[in-house]
C-alpha cells in the first residue's frame, strides 16, 4: 500500500474509532450477530420461494417463512467482484473502480475499447467488516473473495479469520476434495465444498456464541464448473426424465448469445439442492444455540443466473426475467433476497421495492446500534424503516454499469431503474430501450420509440450520475 492510501486509510478508521467512543457504543451482549450468506450465480427462479418448481429448496422456503422476502431485490452488478465490492464499501460498483470481474477480460477485435479496471478493492475503503470489528465484533469469512490478491484477501480487509477466500473466482480444485484452495487446508474427511465451507462457519458461531459475531459464507457454488452433488445428483437426473422425457433444453436467441428457457440441468439442480442443505444446517445451529432470537440472517446472490453463452444455454433458467448473468436487463441483475432480523421483519412477508447490494452496508451499522458513515457508504441507503414499517426509501434510482465486453455474449452497456421504468443502453449496438417493469417483467416491449421525452429523462439522470461518481466508458477503437 502507497503512503497516501495508508494515510487514507488510516484517518477512515480513526474517525471510526470516534464515532464508536463518543456513542458509548452498546454492551456487547445486546447487539445483534450477523450471518451473511452469499451464493455465487444464483438466479431470481432459482428457489422455490421464488417460483422454481424444478430445484428442490425446503430449507431456503421455511427460512422465507420466518423472514421477510424481497421481490425487486437487486445485485449491484451482473457480474461477482463488482457486486461483492458494493457490499463490503456500501458504494455503487462504477464509484469504486471495480465494473468487471477480476480480472476480467480484453477481447480483441470489437468495436470499443473497454476502460481499464481495479483489480482489487482499495484498502483506504473501511468495509463493513471492518467498520464491526471496530465495534468489537468477531469477524468470520469463508469461500469466495474474488477482491484482489496477497495483500487485499479477506483478513487485510477487517476478517479476522479467513477460509478459502482467495484471488480467484471458481473453485480451483472444483467441488469435491482435493480442494487445491491455498486458503483452505486439506482434511482427510474432505468430500464436498460447500459441505466443508458450512462445517467451517458452524464451527465459528459454536466459538463465539457469547460474543457479536459477523459470519460471511461465500459459496463457490453454483458457479461453473457445474459439478453435482452426488447425495442428489441421481434424484435430479431421475426427476428431469419424469418432468421432460426426451424433450431437449428449450433456448431463446438473445443478441450474440443463447439463453436457456427450461429448468432441467440435473447436476445444476443437485449443487442448488446442497446450497440448500447447507443453509438449513446453519440456521439449526442458530436455533440448538438459541441464537435465532439476536441474529440477523441475510441471503442474497452476487448477480442473475448464469443462463445465456455465446454459443449454448446456460445451466440454469431464470424465466420470465429475460438475460442472465452478464446482462443488464432483469435476469442479470435481480436477484433472490431474504431478510430475518429479530423485532424488525415479519415472519413470511415481502417487500417490493427495489434495494440493492451497497444498502446492505448502512443497514448493518443500524441494527448493530451504530452510527452511519455517510461518506464511505455513500450510495446504499439504511433499509431498517422499511423492513419494519414500510416506510418508503428516498431513491430516485439504481444504476448499474457494466461497460465491458462478457462471455455471455453481453456488450457494453448501462441500465437505470427509477419507479416502474427501465431504461438500458448498448453503446455497442448504439442503442437504448424503455421498458415498464410493472406491466413488462420480461422486457419484452421497448417503449423507447413512443416515449421518447421518458428516454431523454432517465438518460440524463443515468449519465449524470455516472460521471459525478467518475464513470469510466468505452471508447471507439481506433
Amino acid at each position: 500500500m502507497n503512503r497516501q492510501a495508508l494515510l487514507k486509510r488510516f484517518a477512515a478508521m480513526l474517525l471510526l474509532s470516534v464515532l464508536l467512543a463518543g456513542m458509548g457504543v452498546a454492551a456487547t451482549g445486546s447487539r445483534p450477530n450477523f450471518l451473511f450468506i452469499l451464493v455465487d450465480d444464483l438466479g431470481y427462479a432459482d428457489l422455490g420461494c421464488y417460483g422454481s418448481t424444478f430445484y428442490d429448496t425446503p430449507q431456503l422456503d421455511r427460512f422465507a417463512k420466518s423472514a421477510l422476502r424481497f421481490t425487486n431485490g437487486y445485485a449491484a452488478h451482473p457480474v461477482c467482484s463488482p457486486t461483492r465490492a458494493a457490499i463490503m464499501t456500501g458504494q455503487n460498483p462504477a464509484r469504486v473502480g471495480i465494473t468487471d470481474w477480476i480480472p476480467g477480460s480484453n477481447p480483441k477485435g470489437k468495436k470499443l475499447k473497454t476502460p481499464s479496471d481495479k483489480h482489487k478493492l482499495p484498502l483506504e475503503h473501511v468495509t463493513i467488516a471492518e467498520a464491526l470489528k471496530q465495534a468489537e465484533y468477531q469477524t468470520f469469512f469463508a469461500g469466495k473473495w474474488h477482491l484482489g490478491g496477497e495483500g487485499f484477501y479477506p483478513e487485510d480487509q477487517g476478517f479476522d479469520i479467513n477460509i478459502g477466500g482467495h484471488h480467484v473466482g471458481s473453485p480451483p480444485g472444483g467441488y469435491h476434495a482435493p480442494f487445491k484452495n491455498p486458503k483452505l487446508r486439506n482434511r482427510p474427511d474432505d468430500n464436498y465444498l460447500p459441505d466443508r465451507l458450512t462445517d467451517e462457519t458452524l464451527k465459528f458461531i459454536e466459538d463465539n456464541r457469547s460474543k457479536p459475531f459477523l459470519a460471511y459464507l461465500s459459496f463457490y457454488t453454483v458457479h461453473t464448473p457445474i459439478q453435482p452433488c452426488k447425495r442428489h445428483i441421481e434424484e435430479y437426473v431421475a426427476k428431469r426424465q419424469t418432468v421432460y422425457g426426451d424433450k431437449k433444453t428449450g433456448s431463446v436467441q438473445e443478441h450474440d448469445g443463447k439463453t436457456r428457457t427450461t429448468q432441467d440441468n440435473p447436476g445444476f439442480a443437485s449443487m442448488v439442492r446442497a446450497m440448500d442443505e447447507n443453509v438449513g444446517r446453519l440456521l439449526d445451529k442458530l436455533d440448538e444455540l438459541k441464537l435465532a432470537g439476536k441474529t440477523v440472517v441475510i441471503f442474497t446472490s452476487d448477480n442473475g443466473g448464469l443462463t445465456t453463452l455465446g454459443r449454448r444455454p446456460g445451466p440454469t433458467c431464470v424465466r420470465p426475467l429475460r438475460g442472465g448473468k452478464g446482462w443488464c436487463y432483469e435476469g442479470g441483475i435481480r436477484v433472490p433476497l431474504i431478510v430475518r432480523a429479530p423485532g424488525i421483519t415479519e415472519p413470511g412477508s415481502e417487500c417490493d421495492v427495489p434495494v440493492y447490494s451497497a444498502d446492505f452496508y448502512p443497514t448493518m451499522l443500524n441494527l448493530a446500534g451504530l452510527k452511519p458513515m455517510a461518506k464511505q457508504h455513500s450510495d446504499g441507503m439504511d433499509l431498517t424503516d422499511l423492513m419494519k414499517a414500510g416506510t418508503p426509501l428516498d431513491r430516485e434510482f439504481i444504476v448499474w454499469h457494466y461497460p465491458h465486453y462478457h462471455g455471455s455474449a453481453w456488450r457494453p452497456g448501462s441500465a437505470i431503474r427509477s419507479g416502474k421504468w427501465k431504461l438500458v443502453e448498448h453503446y455497442d449496438y448504439e442503442k437504448i430501450e424503455l421498458f415498464d417493469l410493472e406491466k413488462d417483467i420480461g422486457e419484452k416491449n421497448d417503449l423507447s420509440g413512443k416515449m421518447p421525452e421518458k428516454v431523454k429523462e432517465l438518460h440524463q439522470m443515468m449519465r449524470k450520475y455516472l460521471e459525478s461518481v467518475g464513470a469510466e466508458f468505452p471508447v471507439p477503437v481506433k
